[in-house]
């Protein structure tokens, strides 16, 4: 139901999922798990799979807090992403990359909660697609020293108020990794 005319077809977007922002996130080995069951599931059935990629003072280009973490691998097909700013549609070819491949419905995934992944979330759906967070496939670090949640609280509130975000011709949606479904409506 988007409201990009002619864009009929899913994607999912890996964010962030590097080092510096998931070695010491809640529930690590429990989302990259998930994430690599998106990942199988949407290569199977022709499904664009787009990775996101952060750059800044904290995780410098070329870093090993900037590089991926090795349980999730890019095929050389598959869309890398830069980005310098929370929202993955900030400053990059996110969007042109989606309209090639008539893309009008995303599938979120990734790291951090508070930060990029909730940035991307409104990002895509104020430019007018439809946006499904997987709840169980996202995550964030402890930032409570800074009087910020627990994570746990940090992905449980994101999951229950994206379910509920309402616009016109556009749908949200949370959903666990086993309710994913990459197809239309």
């Amino acid at each position: 139901m988007t409201t990009l005319p002619g864009r009929p077809n899913t994607a999912l977007l890996v964010v962030d999922m590097q080092h510096g922002a998931v070695d010491s996130a809640h529930n690590r080995s429990t989302v990259i798990q998930n994430i690599n069951t998106l990942v199988a599931r949407a290569r199977a059935e022709k499904v664009p799979v787009v990775w996101v990629q952060h750059s800044d003072d904290g995780m410098k280009e070329g870093s090993e807090a900037w590089r991926y973490v090795p349980e999730l691998v890019r095929a050389e097909t598959e869309p890398l992403v830069h980005k310098n700013y929370g929202d993955a549609f900030e400053a990059t070819g996110l969007e042109d990359l989606l309209a090639e491949r008539a893309v009008g419905h995303l599938v979120v995934t990734g790291a951090q909660t508070d930060a990029c992944v909730r940035s991307t979330l409104h990002g895509a759906f104020t430019r007018g697609y439809d946006v499904t967070l997987v709840g169980d496939a996202h995550t964030t670090e402890d930032l409570t020293a800074y009087g910020a949640p627990s994570p746990a609280e940090v992905v449980a509130h994101t999951n229950l108020y994206w379910q509920w975000q309402d616009a016109p011709g556009r749908r949200a949606a949370t959903v666990g990794t086993a309710e994913v479904t990459f197809t239309a409506g």
